[in-house]
């Protein structure tokens, strides 16, 4: 079970989607929150590709704040590979199910990268 959790939070940070939408009370619209104006931003690959991304809820702050997450959590080759997954989500499962230990190392740090931005961000 916290694997198919752990799976669905790696699939809404790759679309910079996270938990940040919600409905307004009286309004079915759905609108997306901001982050907070505490929560840290930087620029970096993440960043980058997660405002290309087609997810309705990317937002400069957003982004930012992921990527001052992935800062805080991933080395740059590590973010880099992070990155494939805004084109590939399914490639975060293929990683996740590989018996390779690069890829089980890969995957217990992005984990904590998910954790913490979940955290962070939202």
């Amino acid at each position: 079970m916290k694997q198919v959790v752990i799976l669905g939070l790696v699939l809404l940070l790759a679309g910079c989607g996270g938990s940040n939408r919600f409905k307004s009370p009286g309004n079915s619209r759905t609108t997306p929150a901001t982050v907070s104006r505490l929560a840290p931003v930087s620029y970096g690959p993440i960043s980058k590709a997660c405002q290309a991304s087609d997810r309705k809820a990317r937002s400069r702050q957003l982004c930012g704040c992921i990527q001052a997450a992935a800062d805080q959590t991933l080395n740059s080759a590590q973010q880099n590979r992070a990155v494939a997954f805004y084109n590939n989500p399914h490639l975060a499962q293929e990683i996740r199910q590989s018996d390779r230990s690069s890829d089980e190392r890969f995957w217990k740090a992005y984990s904590n990268y998910a954790d913490h931005a979940k955290a962070l961000c939202s």
